[in-house]
């Protein structure tokens, strides 16, 4: 009997649009992608969009319904939030230019005080030494520019190292185990604003096979955001270093490990702004220390 169609949501490479896509195997999903995405299906595969992890047909099989998948086609590789970094740095050093033309417009037909300045602001930002285009022109822009390059490459090298944290249901597991009371009770900790759910939600996923295909529609939720919150604070970091050291283990720790992670019930999960930040005082290093990866 065919398997059941579940829903995904999937992206090419190249753009952060997003598109849903229901398949019942692997092989139909990226059928189904290649399509779409008018991607050629030799040499093409998905991988998880949080950290690039490789998709097998048993891998696919666990995964819950709308997970965020990547589709590469050949050639092509995805790190996870490091390549999201990588192209954000690429495209906005490309469109500068176009950026502040258009600033520049939208300032000369603006008549609100308060919307003058932040553009006015925008343009002599974006503006200063836009021609440097070599080491010497614009040093502090080069070094920082490193330094992004150094750090994903530190978290790519932990990431392989540990291979990739192990599968989805490894890493619920594991933040269910230290979350339940009870051996094999898993809790919802949603919502964000309250102590516990309000709903008292907890599954024994062990018990039966429909609690486990019930288990498969919670969610684990980042508690500080990454796209809202760790990634423009480890951009900001790298950019007001100022000779510190970042602390690249604790944004690696938030982006790919369960430290900053929740397990909510799907009813549970609010997807809106959590307003959580970043420990200001983790964000740099208090002392040298060496970059093993353990």
């Amino acid at each position: 009997m065919a398997e059941g169609l579940r829903p995904f949501r999937l992206r090419g490479r190249g753009g952060p649009q997003k598109f849903g896509v229901a398949a019942g195997s692997l092989r139909g999903l990226l059928r189904k992608g290649c399509r779409l995405l008018q991607v050629p299906l030799a040499g093409s595969r998905l991988c998880l969009y949080e950290d690039g992890t490789e998709l097998t047909e048993s891998y696919f099989r666990a995964l819950p319904p709308q997970t965020e998948l990547v589709l590469l086609g050949p050639g092509e590789s995805w790190r996870g939030c490091a390549s999201d970094i990588e192209q954000f740095l690429a495209a906005f050093s490309s469109q500068r230019d176009a950026v502040v033309e258009a600033a520049r417009k939208l300032l000369s037909d603006e008549r609100a005080p308060r919307r003058q300045k932040l553009l006015a602001d925008l343009i002599h930002n974006l503006s200063e030494n836009i021609l440097a285009e070599e080491r010497g022109d614009d040093e502090k822009w080069f070094e920082a520019r490193d330094a992004y390059k150094g750090i994903i490459d530190l978290m790519s090298d932990k990431l392989k190292s540990v291979k990739y944290n192990g599968c989805y249901f490894d890493r619920r597991e594991e933040e269910a185990a230290r979350l339940c009371t009870t051996e094999g009770w898993f809790s919802c900790q949603g919502p964000f604003d309250r102590d516990d759910c309000p709903c008292k939600h907890s599954i024994n996923p062990y018990s039966n096979r429909e609690s486990r295909i019930l288990f498969s529609t919670w969610n684990l939720d980042h508690i500080i955001e990454k796209k809202r919150a760790v990634v423009p604070e480890l951009a900001e970091a790298v950019k007001t270093r100022d000779g510190r050291e970042v602390n690249w283990e604790y944004f690696y720790q938030l982006l790919f490990t369960v430290h900053n992670l929740k397990l909510v019930h799907i009813a549970c999960h609010k997807k809106t702004n959590h307003n959580l930040s970043c420990d200001k005082t983790k964000i740099y290093r208090k002392g040298k220390q060496n970059h093993e990866i353990s």
